[in-house]
């Protein structure tokens, strides 16, 4: 029996295949799309996805999963595991850290014997993804719950995410970043350079072209990470694949990583940031 299983949301944008590898469980969110409920799903063909988003009158409503689906996940692996660490979205963007914690205290009634923790990631998209890929390689080494929570943690105080948006216009109209819409009213003609990190999405500075911007994105990265012997760092993406794959190489050139990985935001990503978003989360060691 394994010691620890690692569950956690769509919103962490880890790549399918590390998802598989280190046996990640996800539970997706939800969004409302005119009359259609559908689940968060990155094989989703993204193009389609986000030419409806632009050209929508009413905008998309997104949803956490209910405190059912989280139980379902983790009474799926009762018997397997001895312990299961639950990793969410940070609270300030969704429901999922509420509704987890929440099916937590409604299975540790019925199944004692399966110790369950719920932790906050302190971000989404590959920040909350790398926190999630170091817990669950810890796990896959067979380390306890408590050194599994101390690998989440460590990394969760060091990933950070630094992007450029095309426009604030939707993370404006969700209400949830009042100070960045407020920012964003100044920036007529400008490409604004946001960065998250526990739980905080704060703009950094703004560049007149995107290809200025790119240049201040990967000198921050540099400047962040001289020096370090371990650098992973993942490009991420909204709908511009070729840009990513071009600006990966740039993100190559600049610091010699130890892991690089392509992520492209879901589609409840996408609902909050819209399409053209580019830029790197990293971390250190």
């Amino acid at each position: 029996m394994r010691k620890v299983a690692i569950v956690t949301d769509s919103t962490s944008c880890i790549p399918a295949d590390l998802r598989q590898r280190l046996d990640i469980r996800v539970v997706p969110l939800t969004y409302v799309f005119g009359d259609a409920v559908i689940a968060d799903d990155p094989t989703l063909d993204m193009a389609d996805f986000y030419e409806r988003l632009v050209t929508s009158e009413e905008p998309p409503k997104t949803s956490p999963a209910s405190p059912g689906v989280y139980v379902d996940t983790f009474k799926g692996l009762v018997g397997q595991v001895e312990a299961i660490l639950c990793i969410t979205v940070s609270p300030r963007f969704s429901g999922m850290h509420r509704a987890a914690t929440v099916a937590r205290d409604m299975v540790a009634s019925d199944e004692p014997l399966t110790r369950i923790d719920v932790i906050d990631s302190g971000g989404a998209a590959m920040l909350q993804g790398f926190v999630v890929l170091a817990a669950a390689r810890a796990a896959a080494d067979g380390a306890s719950l408590a050194e599994v929570a101390q690998v989440a943690e460590s990394v969760r105080s060091r990933v950070r995410l630094i992007a450029v948006i095309d426009t604030l216009k939707y993370l404006g109209r969700s209400g949830r970043f009042p100070r960045i819409a407020t920012w964003g009213a100044s920036l007529i003609g400008l490409k604004p350079i946001l960065s998250l990190r526990s739980g905080q999405v704060r703009p950094v500075t703004v560049a007149t072209s995107r290809e200025a911007a790119i240049a201040k994105i990967l000198q921050r990265f540099k400047r962040d990470t001289e020096g370090k012997e371990t650098v992973r760092a993942s490009v991420l993406h909204a709908n511009v694949p070729e840009e990513a794959e071009q600006f990966a190489g740039k993100v190559a050139e600049t610091v010699d990583c130890t892991e690089l990985l392509m992520s492209h935001l879901t589609p409840v990503m996408g609902i909050y940031t819209g399409p053209g978003v580019l830029g790197v989360t990293y971390y250190s060691e």
